[in-house]
């Protein structure tokens, strides 16, 4: 403990003691899309208990990660900075060759496990990871007690479950991954019910392979995906029922969303583009946070906020002072969560692979980049698409039956893509129509913001990640 007080402190990182610190449940979902949830539009898969936390807390409309994919936004949230910050821009890889199976977060990166461990609190982690799989970047390397999951995406391989460093199952039955998943993130909740936990939840679903268990599996009439989700709500209802019977309900602040937009058999509420994307359905989240007492029962913002504020709001929460001689983008939300206040940012950014792409605020979208349409880029929806990381009875093991690219989740129409388009997102949610030309004061103010943020982000080269076979 003295060793890592001693480091944190030389990022100028005060920790202060604080008698009734609340525990703090970030659950994370692989893949979910913004129009995924009932509570967020969806009309064809039934998800009661996170509509029942979002009546019970706050949920927010405008909510965004800085890349449409999958391990830049776990940095992000883990460090509180942007990933052109912390270095991480791309995905490691076991199976992407030598590059990418050698990315990592950064050791000089300061993660909200170290710093919550500081503060006297048991930190835990289940599930993705996905910010290094080499020894010295696991989770339980990087400020976690303890750990237990998938280190990358349920599709890379080798897929194979970690109990902190050592690997316990390969092959992975992945149709009983959220119900194991939980089983432990309820164990950690119970075995740290007297003492203040931070506890991240990284689920697999619904990132491919889509899988549930039998008491799931078609049962949710919205096909395989519908199956994921609806027991992804389950576990999320676990979850809240172990709180409320423990009596922690008061004390704990569980915060819901997701690292990236929806893909093939998602939907992402109407919203252009998919994962991968610089459209708005790359971007957009469901986000929800519930914690009795303190956040209003049935509270709604359309305020922007980004995934970097989970880190901030958690330390605010949690009466932690964030690292100084830091560049932090997070920014306290609680505000948002709880009454009528404006977005704490001048602008949002998003990335496309290492460079900045995009900014937006409360009603302006500015794409200085070309937009990219994401995987939809790669696949042919008119073609039988043979997955190279699909399930094949051997190494991936989960139901045959996954979703295809005809089964696009978001909107395709619209103005073709091209630099510096602009979006006014309170009328055209959906950016079809392209008016650059008719506000040129709007995209030389957003430009101008761009600009004094992008002059900080570095060339990085793109990883070569060798073909999968």
């Amino acid at each position: 403990m003295m060793t890592l007080l001693l480091i944190l402190s030389s990022f100028g990182i005060l920790v202060s003691s604080f008698s009734a610190q609340p525990n703090v449940i970030i659950i994370l979902a692989d893949d979910l899309g913004y129009g995924d949830l009932a509570c967020y539009g969806s009309a064809k898969i039934q998800s009661p208990h996170l509509d029942q936390m979002a009546a019970q807390g706050a949920k927010l409309t405008h909510f965004n990660c800085p890349a449409s994919f999958c391990a830049p936004t776990r940095a992000s949230l883990m460090t509180g900075r942007y990933p052109f910050r912390c270095g991480m821009t791309q995905n490691p890889a076991p199976d992407g060759g030598p590059a990418a199976d050698a990315l990592a977060l950064p050791k000089s990166e300061v993660t909200l496990a170290q710093i919550m461990k500081s503060a006297g609190y048991a930190t835990g982690m289940v599930g993705k990871w996905h910010l290094g799989h080499k020894a010295g970047s696991l989770p339980t390397e990087r400020g976690f007690d303890e750990y237990y999951g998938i280190p990358y995406s349920n599709d890379m391989r080798p897929v194979q479950v970690l109990e902190g460093t050592q690997v316990v199952e390969y092959p992975v039955v992945q149709a009983t991954l959220t119900r194991r998943y939980t089983e432990r993130a309820l164990g950690f909740i119970e075995r740290n019910k007297l003492r203040p936990f931070f506890l991240y939840f990284a689920q697999a679903m619904p990132h491919k392979p889509l899988a549930a268990s039998d008491s799931f599996y078609k049962k949710s009439g919205a096909g395989l995906y519908g199956d994921a989700v609806m027991e992804l709500d389950w576990s999320v209802g676990q979850v809240l029922a172990k709180i409320k019977e423990l009596g922690l309900d008061e004390n704990t602040l569980i915060i819901f969303s997701s690292d990236n937009g929806a893909t093939f058999g998602g939907s992402t509420g109407g919203l252009r583009g998919m994962k991968g994307s610089t459209y708005e359905g790359g971007y957009r989240v469901p986000m929800i946070a519930r914690w009795p007492g303190h956040i209003p029962a049935g509270h709604v913002s359309a305020q922007p906020a980004v995934m970097m504020d989970l880190f901030t709001t958690t330390l605010k929460a949690a009466n932690i002072a964030p690292p100084k001689d830091v560049m932090i983008d997070g920014r306290d939300i609680m505000p948002l969560l709880t009454s009528d206040a404006q977005s704490p940012h001048e602008g949002i950014f998003g990335h496309k692979q290492s460079k900045l792409a995009t900014i937006r605020d409360a009603r302006w979208k500015l794409h200085v980049l070309a937009p990219g349409i994401g995987l939809a880029s790669v696949f042919k929806p008119d073609e039988k698409y043979v997955d190279p990381r699909g399930p094949d009875g051997v190494t991936i093991l989960a139901p045959y039956e996954q979703a295809q690219p005809s089964e696009h989740p978001g909107t395709q129409t619209g103005d073709a893509p091209k630099a510096m388009q602009l979006f006014n997102l309170q009328n055209d949610p959906n950016e079809q129509h392209d008016v650059a030309a008719a506000h040129p004061d709007v995209v030389k103010r957003l430009q101008a913001a761009f600009d004094a943020v992008n002059k900080d982000v570095p060339v990085i080269e793109e990883v070569k990640r060798a073909p999968l076979k």
